[in-house]
């Protein structure tokens, strides 16, 4: 019998192969995922962050979540849409900030590039970072759809307008 495997031997070769196949699937779909390669934020495991994603939609911008990910990481669409929860709140800035439904907004001007716009919660820490493709018309649905989400994490700070400003040069000491 030397050269010819027995009928177990047969049967186990054609389950570890059976298995191999299997776990290769899993794995390419994993890669293929668009939440695949997103980076989680430095504090993307913090308990607001945990606690906030429950509230993500699963829609957004007529584009599904996709699942999994990294810890803090939501991606809708092929990544239209991406959020990192745990980013460093950012400094004081004299970029444009938006408010929307009670969530202030800060448009990083520095990562600005010619097919995404990226969005920094202002004064809730840990903070929530936005990137959203040039593809996606309605960013102004997917602010309030996130600022919903966002919302839980307390806001230590707001944004300051022009009328939030003293007139006349005198400063409080």
């Amino acid at each position: 019998m030397t050269g010819r495997l027995s009928r177990t031997a047969r049967i186990a070769v054609g389950v570890a192969a059976a298995g191999l196949v299997v776990a290769g699937v899993l794995v390419v779909r994993e890669v293929s995922s668009p939440a695949y390669g997103v980076e989680a934020a430095p504090r993307g495991d913090a308990p607001e962050c945990g606690r906030i994603a429950k509230g993500y939609p699963a829609d957004l911008a007529g584009r599904e979540r996709a699942r999994g990910g990294a810890p803090g990481v939501a991606v809708w669409g092929d990544r239209a849409v991406i959020l990192r929860c745990g980013v460093r709140p950012p400094l004081p800035t004299v970029d444009a900030c938006v408010n929307v439904d009670g969530v202030d907004w800060v448009v990083e001007e520095a990562k600005l590039d010619t097919d995404r716009r990226v969005l920094v919660s202002y004064g809730r820490d840990p903070a929530v970072e936005v990137s959203v493709s040039d593809r996606v018309a309605e960013i102004d649905g997917v602010l309030v759809e996130l600022s919903k989400a966002v919302k839980p994490i307390r806001q230590e700070r707001k944004c300051l307008s022009l009328s939030d400003v003293p007139r006349g040069g005198g400063y409080a000491h």
